[in-house]
C-alpha cells in the first residue's frame, strides 16, 4: 500500500492507516507490534510518522520496532556482493549516507550515519576504491558527482526510497528475536536541526 500526501502528512496518515487495516479484514486491536522508520530524514515527515506510531503503540499497549531509513534503502541490495552506499537527499546540498556490506540474510552497516555534501562522499569513495553500488534518491540527485567515479554504479531508481516491504522484513526478524522497545524509547534520527531552527539562526546571525 502506498499513499502520496505531499506535505499533508498529519492529515493523511491516520486515515490511510485506518483504510489499510480495514482492507486486511482486521482491526487495530489485532496488532501485536508496530514498525516505524526513524530516519535520518526530513523533520516533518519523521515527526508525524513517529508520533503516530507512538500514539498507536500506547493506545494498544503494544511494543515498537524502529528502523533507520538508510538501513531500509540498503537492504534490497543484500545480494549485491560488493560495497553498498545508501545515500538519501537531505536537501540544502547535502546527503544522508552510510556504508554497508552484504552478509548472510541482509546487510551490515560499516560505521555510523553521515550528513555531508556529495563531494565529501565522492572523496571517500575515491580514497577507498572498490566496486560500489550507490542506492537512494541522493545517488541520482548527484549522479554527476557520484556516477563518474570508477568502480561506482548507481542502483535502479526504483530502489531510491525506503520501502515498506523492507521495513516489514527487518522488523519481523527483530520481533522474532523479541527486540522490541517501549514506545517512549523511540527517537528520530535527524542528524541536523530542523529547517525552521536553521532559518531562525541564519536570520539572527
Amino acid at each position: 500500500f502506498h499513499a502520496a500526501g505531499g506535505r499533508r502528512h498529519a492529515e493523511t496518515l491516520a486515515p490511510a492507516l485506518e483504510f489499510l487495516v480495514a482492507q486486511t479484514g482486521h482491526e487495530a486491536s489485532d496488532l501485536a507490534g508496530i514498525a516505524v522508520d526513524i530516519g535520518p530524514g526530513l523533520f516533518t515527515g519523521l515527526r508525524v510518522g513517529i508520533a503516530t506510531a507512538k500514539a498507536m503503540a500506547h493506545a494498544l499497549a503494544i511494543p515498537v520496532v524502529g528502523l533507520p531509513s538508510l538501513d531500509l534503502v540498503a537492504f534490497p541490495l543484500r545480494y549485491a556482493e560488493r560495497r553498498i552506499v545508501a545515500a538519501l537527499d537531505a536537501r540544502r546540498g547535502e546527503l544522508y549516507w552510510a556504508t554497508y556490506w552484504p552478509v548472510p540474510g541482509g546487510v551490515q552497516r560499516d560505521g555510523g550515519f553521515r550528513l555531508t555534501p556529495p563531494d565529501e562522499l565522492a572523496s571517500e569513495l575515491l580514497a577507498e576504491p572498490t566496486d560500489t553500488l550507490v542506492v537512494g534518491d541522493g545517488a541520482h540527485r548527484y549522479a554527476d558527482v557520484l556516477g563518474s567515479i570508477g568502480g561506482v554504479e548507481l542502483a535502479d531508481p526504483a530502489l531510491s526510497h525506503p520501502a515498506a516491504s523492507s521495513l516489514v522484513q527487518l522488523a519481523h526478524a527483530r520481533a522474532m528475536r523479541e527486540e522490541f522497545v517501549n514506545q517512549s524509547e523511540i527517537e528520530p534520527i535527524y542528524l541536523r536541526k530542523p529547517d525552521a531552527e536553521i532559518n531562525w539562526a541564519t536570520r539572527h546571525d
